[in-house]
């Protein structure tokens, strides 16, 4: 039987604050934040007033069988610093690091770690996929936070977290406060 371990919602503005408080240590403050549908809206709300900053939402349900992720290119574009072509003849360039917004992505767990590797597989796909100005991007204009990091994950590049479990020395069940609230039969 798999072990559950359940959050309170005290619990979730501790690590809200938490993440805040290392952001401030590492002196970075994002531009927006951006929060992954479901269980990575709440904490990103949470955040964003925190900051008072504006936030966005993304939607990656790769879980969900019926569920496509959304690209949000212009997301790609602000991290990276695109210049629109109307611009360039100005700029000389296709990009311009000076104009890269500082992005926080944030998801309520980084478990197999398959959400924040599309991401980082999608927004290059999308805007400058042969550049190799992308490495510039992921840790410093673009950084991901969770409120858990199964250190067990495939992505190994959260930069912001509250929480850290290890998902191969002990399997346990996560359960937000979001997620305790029942369910509901439309008949």
């Amino acid at each position: 039987m798999i072990k559950k371990h359940y959050y309170s919602w005290q619990d979730v503005e501790t690590m809200c604050t938490s993440i805040v408080l290392q952001m401030y240590k590492d002196a970075w403050r994002p531009d927006y934040i951006v929060g992954i549908t479901r269980g990575g809206s709440i904490p990103a709300t949470i955040i964003s007033n925190m900051l008072d900053i504006r936030c966005e939402s993304l939607k990656v349900s790769l879980r969900d069988a019926n569920a496509e992720p959304e690209s949000n290119l212009w997301m790609a574009e602000d991290a990276f610093g695109y210049v629109q072509e109307e611009d360039r003849e100005l700029i000389k360039s296709r990009w311009d690091p000076a104009r890269r917004s500082k992005i926080l992505i944030v998801d309520d767990i980084n478990d197999s770690g398959a959400t924040f590797n599309w991401i980082k597989e999608d927004w290059p796909a999308g805007c400058l996929p042969s550049s190799d100005g992308w490495a510039n991007v992921w840790g410093n204009t673009v950084r991901f936070a969770t409120l858990t990091n199964n250190l067990a994950s495939s992505f190994d590049d959260v930069s912001y977290t509250a929480h850290e479990i290890d998902k191969l020395e002990k399997d346990v069940w996560l359960v937000y406060p979001w997620e305790k609230l029942g369910t509901y039969d439309a008949t």
